[in-house]
């Protein structure tokens, strides 16, 4: 009898064993081997030079494999894509810096930067007529950015700012609007609105079309142009459960970035082509070339400009606090890809 509840134990334990390992091994399996729809946010401006490039050509596809499959999701505004990120709805991004940082500390810290994508290509412009030659003359005028707490907003209250001045909202003589870019096309031709600072291809745009005047160019409005406009994220869950997809991500971001610096004039093509496309507008070949020229195509997140968006965030109350930013880039995966191709890594 003895002999027999242990026998009956045994074939418990054994089978007990049994299911454990199966499910182990059904968990490896959905983990490593099952296909993976990988969303990818993205908007459809030049400051996302590769993942319009890549899109087009299919690159990042081939890169991931044929067995998953990439799915890109279109954003016109960082908030609704830091949502979808939070939402689990999307996987990677292209994003600016002010909503990367945002994501990162309300998510605190599951939202990470894994590479730079553009730097530079903002512009601060004035209306036709009026023409800045001191910073300090901006006292008094209406200027206008494409969403507060975003990376153009953060650079014009920080020029403000080491100038004496701030906006009428914390006691200043400066009324700082935001607006779509596209409003403030015609906010300005109209004249209601003084100046500008805003993003390329519309700095090249409000030059052009409203004749507006070059305040501060790309290289003076903050640190001499290394200053970064786009980065990539990841959702870290998603690069914890596929760490192989994301350096096969990275990897073809990296050799697309240099395909956009080795062919620009063929990538200034693609890149129109896709906007055209996505947003049933081209914009004019002499913006585009002028716009370019403002921007650097590049895979650095320029980690001092990011941490000088935060304290300038902290300091103008998009944020609460100075959080800890100690796991706020985690470009490992991008070095070895930069090492791998000969290429300058990241400090």
């Amino acid at each position: 009898m003895k002999n027999s509840k242990v026998f009956k134990f045994s074939i418990a334990l054994l089978l007990g064993i049994s299911i454990i390992g199966t499910f182990s091994g059904c968990s490896s399996k959905e983990t490593k081997g099952e296909a993976v729809n990988v969303r990818v946010g993205y908007f459809p401006n030049i400051t996302h030079a590769q993942a319009l490039v890549g899109r087009d050509q299919g690159t990042f596809q081939k890169a991931i494999g044929a067995a998953n499959k990439i799915d890109w999701k279109l954003f016109n505004a960082g908030p609704a894509e830091v949502e979808a990120l939070f939402a689990g709805a999307i996987d990677i991004g292209y994003i600016g810096p002010g909503p990367a940082i945002n994501a990162y500390v309300k998510s605190k810290g599951d939202v990470q930067i894994i590479s730079g994508a553009t730097d530079a290509g903002a512009i601060f412009v004035s209306r036709k007529g009026i023409v800045i030659k001191n910073l300090k003359d901006l006292s008094g005028k209406k200027i206008a950015v494409p969403q507060f707490g975003n990376t153009q907003d953060l650079t014009l209250r920080k020029i403000l700012s080491d100038n004496g001045l701030k906006d009428k909202t914390k006691g200043g003589t400066v009324e700082v609007r935001q607006a779509a870019n596209s409003d403030i096309l015609a906010l300005l031709q109209k004249g209601d609105i003084d100046a500008a600072l805003v993003p390329e291809p519309w700095g090249s745009r409000l030059i052009k079309e409203a004749s507006a005047n070059i305040i501060l160019d790309y290289k003076d409005v903050f640190r001499e142009g290394k200053y970064t406009t786009a980065v990539v994220v990841v959702r870290t869950e998603f690069l914890k459960n596929h760490p192989q997809i994301v350096e096969a991500f990275i990897r073809n971001h990296v050799a697309t970035t240099e395909y956009i610096n080795k062919n620009l004039a063929k990538a200034k093509e693609i890149v129109n082509k896709q906007i055209t496309e996505l947003t049933k507008k081209s914009i004019a070949n002499d913006v585009l070339d002028a716009a370019f020229k403002r921007l650097t195509i590049t895979n650095n997140p320029e980690k001092d400009s990011v941490l000088d968006f935060v304290k300038s965030s902290v300091k103008e109350g998009f944020l609460k606090s100075e959080p800890d930013t100690k796991d706020l880039f985690n470009i490992t995966i991008l070095n070895k890809v930069l090492k791998e191709n000969g290429l300058a890594q990241i400090k």
